[in-house]
């Protein structure tokens, strides 16, 4: 699904312009987006939740040469999946969102 699919979605199910649908389609990324920016943790209920996680730096080899490396620190996005999207997802249950 792309933000096109998303904003086609919206459209049909909300009966807004399409212009609307996409306005607030890329809203809520763009809130998402510097609320993890910020680094602070996007929990939506029933979806998932989104955190921003610093790995240290760490020693590592390059698997080509052998020659040992040091990977640099850096932030890393990860997602969570909530219980109900798991159990939507594992039984295979279509969403009526």
């Amino acid at each position: 699904m792309t933000k096109a699919d998303l904003v086609e979605l919206i459209y049909e199910r909300v009966g807004s312009s399409k212009k609307e649908a996409g306005d607030v389609v890329e809203a809520i990324f763009d809130i998402i987006k510097e609320s993890l920016r910020r680094g602070e943790k996007v929990k939506i209920s029933g979806f998932g939740s989104f955190a921003v996680n610093h790995k240290r730096a760490r020693r590592g080899r390059n698997p080509q040469t052998g020659v040992s490396i040091t990977i640099d620190s850096r932030s890393v996005l990860s997602f969570k999946p909530s219980q109900v999207l798991k159990v939507r997802v594992g039984n295979g249950e279509k969403s009526s969102v």
